[in-house]
């Protein structure tokens, strides 16, 4: 009996699913648009995406206009978006949100929209136009929908992809720093790129360590400047310092500035003395 079912059950599982296949590809072929639209109701509410996204989009397009079509236009974008092609769906809650502003799922399609985008930034160090986009969505949701059940999840979002943009700005003064060790010439960039940093990410998980970094590029700067530059140098760099301490009177760099902090006051004395001997 045991084996007779066994051998039963797969047949009726393939026997339905050839029946669904049968039945998805009659629809998909016919024109009976209002057949497609339940079929692509039901694979919907049944989580295929797949043949839901088929027939919506066959379909939408003779909703436009209609009563159904907001419904079969938010379909439409919600299963690209549940796929997992952000592209696509971004670009079709947009549309909804266009076509039916004063639709109830409006605040939805404008959040999917803006999330879509988020799940298109790339890391840190790739280029961040998707993230610059996801940004501008994010806080367009946040600004106009502030009592939204999406809201908290937004605001997240947001912070997380403000962060990655902060780790990559971090990551290129960074990276001017670390050619400067070489060549004298980065260091004047890396001191613009830091203090960009600071001002356009204020109180930032990485503001302490790019504080020190932009001291240290300081310090080499001036030391290792022309005579005639050097004392105005020295004080612009003694001034990061005391930057530093102020933000960070405990900073965990604090060994090393000092020591940097002492050979600027050593090249500032001996600077000093050579002039008075002269």
């Amino acid at each position: 009996m045991f084996q007779r079912l066994s051998r039963i059950v797969p047949l009726l599982f393939l026997a339905g699913a050839l029946h669904s296949c049968s039945e998805y590809q009659k629809v998909l072929k016919n024109e009976d648009v209002k057949a497609k639209y339940d079929l692509a109701q039901k694979y919907y509410e049944e989580g295929d995406m797949k043949r839901a996204n088929r027939l919506f989009e066959q379909i939408a397009p003779k909703y436009i206009g209609k009563p159904q079509g907001e419904r079969v236009m938010f379909f439409f974008a919600d299963t690209y978006f549940q796929r997992g092609d952000y592209n696509m769906a971004g670009y079709q809650f947009e549309r909804f949100v266009k076509s039916y502003p004063k639709s109830e799922k409006v605040a939805e399609a404008s959040f999917y929209g803006a999330k879509s985008y988020f799940e298109l930034s790339p890391r840190y160090s790739l280029d961040q136009t998707d993230t610059d986009k996801a940004l501008v969505k994010l806080q367009g949701f946040i600004n106009t929908y502030p009592d939204s059940e999406y809201f908290a999840e937004a605001n997240e979002m947001a912070k997380q992809l403000t962060t990655k943009k902060e780790h990559k700005a971090y990551e290129i003064a960074k990276q001017y720093h670390k050619l400067g060790e070489f060549d004298f010439t980065f260091l004047n960039p890396a001191i613009s790129a830091f203090d960009n940093f600071v001002t356009d990410y204020p109180g930032y998980i990485y503001r302490e360590d790019a504080m020190y970094y932009r001291f240290e590029s300081a310090t080499q700067f001036a030391l290792n400047s022309f005579d005639r530059l050097q004392p105005e140098r020295i004080k612009e760099a003694k001034a990061d310092y005391a930057d530093l301490k102020k933000q960070f009177p405990e900073t965990k760099y604090e060994e090393k500035a000092n020591k940097l902090l002492g050979r600027l006051a050593a090249e500032q004395q001996n600077f000093t003395q050579e002039k008075e001997t002269k």
